[in-house]
């Protein structure tokens, strides 16, 4: 929603100056259709020349979903970090291979079907899966683990990081597509210059400059922004795979489950943070 609202301000913003200024609306108006052909055609088709598709799908599939919450709130990171103390504790009690059936099964687990919001998202579920078996069958020790969860996680967050450096080029992009535009406008206004009264003349290159106009506030007031909002939601989606690495390479290393636990309660952003005791009196109900 605040991106609307953003894009909202910058608009009335902009436009609501320049004709409290006194300029006229109608001016930028009759120019920017062709002006918008020009630039936001051309930034679109560099944007999938220098892109995959998949990238190019994510990018717009991001976008889009910027105007709903992040994926993961507050109680979907305790419900995540209730998993964990679960699979922990069985691990404790009842040793690693009590816990086989669920990492291979996890649709007919009595613990992850608890957790519908981790079921639904498969990377994650995939992610903690296969973290787990490794732990079951691969007999590494823990900084081992920790190696390899780390590079699996590098992998992950530059790979959601695709949509928004590609976004934000195209918004470095587009002042120069509004030069181009604009250069267009003043070819235009050369061929009539010796035809052409002064009035028409200086109308044309007032045309050719909101070309030049809407690069810079296309660039600066809206795909840049949508760009840093990409950025940010991609981190704030790859925090849960952090949490679940950091639990259980603290088990590995010899935590109890709830120190553990504490220990992947730590990286949470302050807004999606659950207090200690409030995350405490979760995990009690979780036993």
């Amino acid at each position: 929603m605040l991106i609307i609202i953003g894009a909202i301000v910058v608009t009335f913003c902009v436009f609501g100056g320049f004709m409290i200024a006194g300029g006229n609306i109608m001016t930028v108006a009759e120019a920017a259709a062709i002006e918008m052909l020009i630039i936001g055609g051309g930034a679109f088709g560099a944007f999938m020349m220098g892109n995959s598709m998949k990238t190019v799908k994510e990018s717009l599939g991001g976008t889009v979903a910027l105007l709903k919450p992040a994926k993961f709130q507050r109680q979907d990171y305790i419900d995540l970090l209730k998993l964990l103390y679960e699979i922990l504790q069985k691990i404790r009690k009842d040793g690693l291979m009590s816990i086989e059936d669920h990492v291979e099964n996890p649709e007919n687990s009595t613990i992850f079907q608890n957790y519908p919001k981790v079921m639904a998202d498969h990377h994650l579920l995939d992610f903690t899966t296969d973290c787990l078996r490794l732990i079951i069958g691969g007999n590494l020790a823990p900084h081992e683990l920790e190696s390899l969860l780390e590079v699996e996680l590098e992998t992950h967050h530059k790979e959601m990081a695709h949509p928004s450096h590609a976004v934000q080029k195209v918004a470095d992009g587009l002042p120069a597509f509004g030069i181009v535009a604009a250069v267009l406008g003043i070819v235009k206004v050369m061929s009539i210059v010796g035809d052409a009264p002064p009035a028409v003349i200086g109308q044309k290159v007032a045309g050719a400059l909101v070309g030049t106009f809407l690069g810079i506030l296309l660039g600066y007031g809206y795909v840049g922004p949508v760009a840093s909002a990409l950025e940010q939601r991609a981190h704030e989606d790859g925090k849960a795979f952090e949490l679940v690495k950091m639990a259980l390479i603290a088990y590995l290393r010899g935590y109890p489950p709830q120190v553990a636990i504490e220990f992947a309660r730590k990286l949470l952003f302050t807004e999606f943070r659950p207090s200690f005791q409030d995350l405490e009196a979760e995990l009690k109900g979780a036993k």
